[in-house]
């Protein structure tokens, strides 16, 4: 697994996708905006290709994870404790594993530090809406390379691992429609900051799009008009459909 890179170095670091995005990314409600599209694309696809409802296994003495007999290489990102209501990160290491299977931890906190992000380097803290193991392990994910996570589910709580190896169609581009569809979902089950939320799921599905006024115009195979409105200074989608592209 490794960390986006656009070409250039930036402090002796790799950059980061999401970078390209006009966000403040010391803010978390914006990364965790521009994470979620790709890697609910990602996680839908990683569930039908890879997982298909099969039993899971978590060997972290060896790193892999197994669903039926597949086995792939893990990365230990943190847990959640059902006794404390907390979350753990997996950098913190109580339980002194290989640096080897922490190392995505590591990096997710390396960048946190680079943005001032503290929910990235604070190691322990309360789980609620915003902060629990699926979003982070959304953001954590969503900054990587080619990586899905999985939640596996324990006596005191959970432990959410990311991992790698899958088919590379799990993190192919989507269609317009699967699009329409993966965001409608995300903007009803998440609070999300929605233009953020369009544009890194463009940006990671590498469609072009342009904006006029408030519209968003994506260039699929068939051009997607999204029509935004605002509401208490904050752009909202109020309407999503296909559209004939004048090349056609």
């Amino acid at each position: 697994m490794k960390f986006f890179n656009k070409g250039q170095k930036q402090d002796s670091k790799q950059d980061i996708w999401i970078e390209c995005l006009d966000i403040d990314t010391g803010d978390w409600f914006q990364v965790f905006s521009a994470c979620l599209g790709k890697m609910m694309a990602i996680q839908t696809a990683c569930s039908e290709q890879v997982v298909k409802g099969q039993d899971w296994n978590v060997d972290l003495s060896e790193g892999v994870i197994l669903f039926g007999s597949q086995k792939y290489p893990l990365q230990f990102i943190g847990s959640e404790s059902t006794l404390s209501n907390t979350w753990l990160w997996g950098w913190e290491n109580v339980n002194g594993f290989s640096e080897k299977i922490i190392q995505i931890a590591m990096n997710t906190k390396e960048v946190g530090e680079r943005w001032k992000l503290d929910p990235l380097t604070t190691a322990e803290f309360t789980l609620d809406d915003a902060f629990n193991g699926h979003n982070l392990s959304i953001v954590t994910c969503g900054l990587a390379d080619k990586c899905c996570y999985y939640r596996g589910p324990h006596s005191g709580g959970a432990i959410f691992v990311a991992f790698s190896g899958v088919p590379n169609n799990v993190f192919s581009p989507i269609d317009a429609h699967k699009f329409i569809s993966i965001t409608a979902q995300c903007i009803q089950q998440f609070h999300v900051d929605q233009k953020i939320f369009v544009e890194g799921f463009l940006l990671w599905n590498n469609t072009k799009y342009e904006w006029n006024d408030q519209t968003l115009i994506a260039h699929f195979q068939q051009d997607l008009k999204i029509e935004f409105e605002q509401i208490d200074d904050i752009l909202r989608i109020c309407s999503m459909n296909t559209v004939l592209s004048e090349k056609q």
